[in-house]
């Protein structure tokens, strides 16, 4: 039986060359300790994102994990799985919604075509252009100012559109007898769909052209009040 010494031991294994390159050793993994909050918990222990350390996520999170701009993470309520418990409605809310699903599609765009009529009904009774400048209903502005408020003229400019005057109508509101087409349009395509399902051409009305209108509106209402010509001609 052979016996090796400590200096054969080190002649069997040499050592590497001073210019190899090491290779580090991983750390062995630790188990982790239920008192010590995960990377990147906040001091609360939640993580970013509105995440728990048991993967609940918190209120507000978003699908990405992230929590909206000034959201602040609070836990869901004990003994909720997901979601803050809905509010059961008062018995008014429950009375308009039972009232509103049983309601027939037709009914609102019939009272909307009610309306309509009962003005046109009025306008032609009334005879605006025959009526006393303080015939009530007047207008307050008018009355009080002698000034033209934005809507003065309308009723008579309905009253001669309905009689086939248009040069009248125009010259009492030229912008109402304008807009009257496209709000005849928006009315028999809103109430057609309502009603009877129909899918007419949309007429789309950029945020621009509102303004526009508009702007003309204000400068059409301050112009008929000019004391100077042509802007007399507007003056009703």
């Amino acid at each position: 039986m052979s016996l090796v010494t400590s200096v054969d031991r080190s002649a069997a294994q040499p050592h590497p060359p001073a210019d190899a390159p090491v290779t580090p050793t991983a750390p062995a993994p630790v188990a982790p300790d239920a008192s010590t909050p995960p990377t990147g918990a906040q001091p609360d222990g939640v993580l970013p994102g509105g995440v728990q350390p048991d993967g609940a996520v918190l209120s507000g999170a978003q699908p990405g994990g992230a929590l909206p701009h000034g959201a602040v993470a609070a836990e869901w309520p004990a003994g909720h799985p997901g979601a803050y418990p809905v509010t059961e409605p008062d018995r008014l809310t429950r009375f308009v919604a039972r009232l509103y699903d049983r309601t027939p599609r037709w009914v609102v765009p019939l009272a909307a075509v009610g309306c309509v009529a009962a003005g046109i009904g009025y306008t032609l009774l009334s005879d605006p252009t025959r009526s006393a400048p303080d015939a009530m209903p007047t207008c307050l502005l008018k009355l009080t100012t002698g000034l033209d408020c934005p809507g003065c003229g309308g009723t008579r400019a309905l009253w001669y559109v309905l009689h086939a005057d248009l040069p009248a109508a125009a010259r009492h509101h030229f912008l109402f007898v304008f807009a009257l087409p496209f709000l005849a349009y928006f009315f028999v395509a809103w109430a057609g769909k309502q009603a009877f399902g129909w899918r007419l051409p949309e007429l789309r009305i950029s945020p621009k052209l509102i303004s526009g209108f508009l702007a003309a509106w204000m400068v059409f209402s301050v112009a008929r009040n000019l004391p100077w010509p042509p802007f007399t001609a507007l003056y009703v």
